[in-house]
């Protein structure tokens, strides 16, 4: 994506990548939920609309967050993929659900992943990349970008 940037201060740049809600939304439900089909999506309890899935979707990709392939069970599925930038996210995704679990009114089953996730600290995270890693690149090798 070659558009200006007004700053190149990394959180603003890092914040035009990820930093809408649903772009956020997507993948925390591919961390921990699973999903990876737009049908999938659409079923979240948040209730975002096709039009802005396609979009967040679409730019996600086209940031290299995700990736998309053709489903082979099915012509006019596809599954998205984190991709290794997207993988990366996961200590950024703990950290806001940390946040959000000490400073929201979320439930205690709601907020049981980021307890996990901060009880278990970097070992775990390390743990769920590796998985992550496994599950949408087809590898569990550690690697990631510093």
């Amino acid at each position: 994506m070659a558009t200006q940037q007004k700053s190149l201060c990394p959180i603003n740049l890092a914040l035009e990548v990820f930093g809408d809600r649903w772009s956020l939304l997507i993948v925390r439900d591919m961390m921990f939920a699973g999903k990876r089909h737009f049908r999938e999506f659409l079923q979240s309890e948040e209730g975002i609309s096709s039009n802005i899935l396609t979009e967040r979707l679409g730019k996600l990709v086209e940031q290299g967050v995700l990736s998309k392939t053709n489903d082979p069970t099915h012509k006019q599925k596809a599954i998205y993929s984190l991709t290794p930038m997207g993988i990366d996210l996961l200590p950024v995704v703990t950290q806001i659900g940390i946040w959000g679990r000490r400073h929201t009114p979320a439930t205690k089953e709601s907020g049981a992943p980021a307890a996990a996730l901060e009880k278990g600290g970097p070992p775990l995270q390390k743990k769920m990349q590796a998985a992550l890693r496994k599950a949408h690149l087809g590898r569990a090798n550690t690697a990631s970008a510093a």
